[in-house]
């Protein structure tokens, strides 16, 4: 029965680990807008989505590279990723782009809202289920 529940809430589980990560990485580009030669990284989150989600066993595991190395106990994801391209350079070589990092963690944190939310409404309708009827 545990089992039945975990699975129905794995997906929304992911969606908001990797929104999470997604927020921390859109956060520090904005944080490093004034510094030299940063480079403003993200990632794709539909295809991070459907990494996380196609693996049966759970979520997936961050890399070791050493035995010595601990596993977390979140549902963090690795994710790969990536340099964002900008629209225009700069003389200090920094790529953050504020209209695009202010844009992007806005919709990501509406996107994150929507996802408790919908997470909320299925865990409510779980426990409807469950309730004997009167």
């Amino acid at each position: 029965m545990i089992d039945k529940l975990s699975n129905a809430l794995q997906f929304q589980q992911q969606a908001l680990a990797l929104r999470q990560q997604r927020q921390e990485a859109l956060a520090g580009n904005i944080a490093n807008a004034d510094t030299p030669n940063y480079k403003a990284r993200d990632f794709d989150f539909a295809a991070e989505l459907k990494r996380a989600t196609a693996h049966q066993g759970g979520p997936v595991k961050l890399a070791a590279t050493h035995a010595g190395h601990m596993q977390l106990n979140s549902s963090a994801t690795a994710v790969d990723m990536q340099y964002r391209t900008p629209a225009q350079n700069r003389l200090d070589g920094n790529t953050v782009d504020m209209d695009m990092e202010r844009t992007q963690f806005l919709n990501n944190s509406l996107r994150y809202q929507a996802d408790i939310q919908f997470l909320d409404d299925k865990i409510t309708g779980l426990r409807k289920a469950m309730q004997p009827e009167q």
